[in-house]
């Protein structure tokens, strides 16, 4: 039973990676595009969970814990980034 589950983890993780990168790419605005590297994140914290209860060692729980943290830090970069760029993509400044 565990292993179905196991499985379907896996699957839906993948699902999300999937549309989380098509997001990435394809996001109409830079928030869009934030919001979906921080579902990628989340989906990197899950498998390396998933590592850590298949493989039994947690230092997987380690690495999703440092996957998490960043995930964090770039989250809050994004958005001061966004917050200073003007509103009118026309009002932005064009540097060679």
């Amino acid at each position: 039973m565990l292993e179905i589950i196991d499985i379907a983890l896996v699957l839906f993780g993948a699902i999300a990676v999937v549309l989380g990168a098509v997001r990435a790419v394809i996001g109409p605005h830079m928030v869009d595009r934030v919001i979906a590297l921080d579902m990628l994140t989340v989906a990197g914290v899950a498998f390396a969970a998933l590592a850590a209860r298949a493989s039994g060692s947690g230092a997987f729980l380690d690495v999703a814990l440092g996957i998490a943290l960043m995930g964090f830090v770039a989250t809050i970069a994004f958005s001061r980034l966004i917050e200073r760029l003007p509103e009118n993509p026309e009002d932005r400044e064009e540097r060679p």
